[in-house]
């Protein structure tokens, strides 16, 4: 039995208000059918069908937003742990919180076969007993603690399981106070390299809190977090040993400007794939961005090496140095640098040395402080005379107003004064900033 024309009429109309508007379901008018008619059925099974599909759609919609604030809320946690030039333990915690909801965690670093505390959050009662030392069995019970680099978790302590039965075994003696009222686990190893630095344990009162989607979250903030450690140790070191205010900008540099550049890049290259499928364009710019980033660490890694090897401040074209820099600044705050070079010459090298040390430190004064949406950089370069231009649109200060504890810009004062180059800041607040240096060679030492 054929349907009438009529109902092939608002089939197609259907059909046409899906194609022109996928993402709206069309609208099905009543129709004076008979209840028990074929087509009035037909018409049940169609806006089921389209009411299961958009409970569908706006579950999908519900989870790629929220995948999307999880993204978003991991890079603000690497932007925050990076920013830490010192370990902070606690903040450690405090992040991984932001994004795992738990009763208690507790950061621990290995010392030999030791596990140590550096920090817990939860009740009062257990930050007392901080800190606690838990004495390792050997290597067969620290293998069993980096998991092959993946968290463990335990749906219930106080069950028979195996690995419940390793944890009450391996929290004994004091730190046993870290079970009580407690019933889900989640053990996150903290390792860089294959080499186990220590771990964080998070806990819950509910059983089988902990998600395998948990894990892998805890897992990205635990790398992160390993990272941070191992760089808030070789700051310290490299503050040690330092003698000379470059090395300890080496350290910082080392720790957050890289560091940062390369976590966010990874982020990026991991949903990417997802992204291109979802949506081409928004892809696009997420490369653009990925490009930014490796062009970024590239440059500052170039710089660290620079600072690692002086003689490549004095054997590289000054310009290269300058592009290499805004680069730098721009892969690390997404800050567009024009660099521009004009004339030619050899500088001598403690010129050229202390007119890199200059931009550099305007730079860094720039992504401090200025917030400014671009920046140019002008070097010109003449027979006898060279002049350096550092320009930003941000928000200005007075420089005769300066706050206490600021020690940038005295310290650009002093560097141009002891090469003999004019230095002149001009500056007002809203209206961006310009440092402008000048020298002029000697009769006896003129530029090449």
């Amino acid at each position: 039995m054929s349907l009438p024309s009529d109902f092939y009429a608002l089939l197609s109309s259907l059909f046409h208000q899906m194609a022109r508007k996928p993402d709206t379901p069309p609208v099905i008018l009543p129709q004076q059918w008979p209840a028990s008619s074929r087509e009035q059925q037909l018409l049940e099974d169609f806006q089921a069908a389209l009411t299961a599909w958009q409970t569908h759609d706006q579950a999908r919609q519900s989870q790629m937003a929220a995948r999307k604030r999880e993204q978003a809320t991991l890079l603000e946690i690497s932007q925050t742990l990076a920013s830490a030039l010192a370990l902070e333990p606690g903040l450690i915690l405090d992040q991984l919180r932001v994004i795992i909801e738990y009763t208690h965690a507790v950061l621990f670093v290995l010392e030999d076969l030791t596990l140590v505390t550096l920090a817990v959050q939860g009740s009062q009662s257990l930050k007392e007993t901080a800190p606690s030392r838990i004495q390792l069995d050997g290597p067969k019970s620290l293998a069993a603690l980096l998991n092959g680099h993946a968290p463990r978790r335990i749906a219930d302590v106080w069950s028979a399981d195996s690995d419940a039965q390793f944890l009450r075994s391996f929290l004994n003696d004091q730190a046993a106070v870290l079970l009580e009222g407690i019933r889900a686990w989640m053990w996150i190893p903290l390792a860089v390299k294959g080499r186990v630095i220590g771990g964080i344990g998070v806990a819950h009162t509910k059983p089988d809190n902990f998600t395998a989607h948990h894990a892998a979250l805890a897992l990205i903030v635990a790398n992160q977090a390993a990272i941070t450690m191992v760089n808030a140790e070789l700051y310290e070191q490299a503050q040690t040993l330092a003698t000379l205010e470059e090395r300890q900008r080496l350290a910082q540099n080392l720790h957050d400007a890289v560091n940062q550049s390369l976590f966010s890049a990874s982020l990026i290259a991991e949903v990417l794939p997802r992204l291109w499928e979802r949506n081409p364009d928004e892809a696009r710019q997420s490369l653009e961005d990925l490009r930014r980033l490796t062009r970024g660490a590239m440059a500052e890694m170039r710089s660290l090496l620079a600072e690692l090897r002086p003689l490549v401040l004095t054997d590289s074209d000054l310009g290269d140095l300058l592009r290499q820099l805004g680069d730098a600044l721009t892969g690390r705050t997404n800050i567009p640098v024009a660099v521009t070079i004009t004339g030619q010459g050899t500088l001598p090298s403690e010129i050229q040395v202390a007119l890199y040390r200059l931009s550099q430190e305007a730079l860094t004064n720039i992504a401090k402080h200025a917030g400014a949406k671009q920046v140019r950089i002008m070097l010109h370069v003449d027979a006898d005379l060279v002049t350096l231009q550092i320009r930003d649109d941000g928000c200005g200060f007075d420089p005769e107003d300066i706050p206490s504890g600021h020690y940038g810009l005295s310290m650009m004062r002093e560097r141009t004064k002891a090469i003999g180059a004019d230095l002149s800041i001009n500056s007002q607040p809203g209206h961006g900033s310009e440092i402008f240096i000048r020298w002029l060679a000697a009769p006896d030492q003129e530029v090449l």
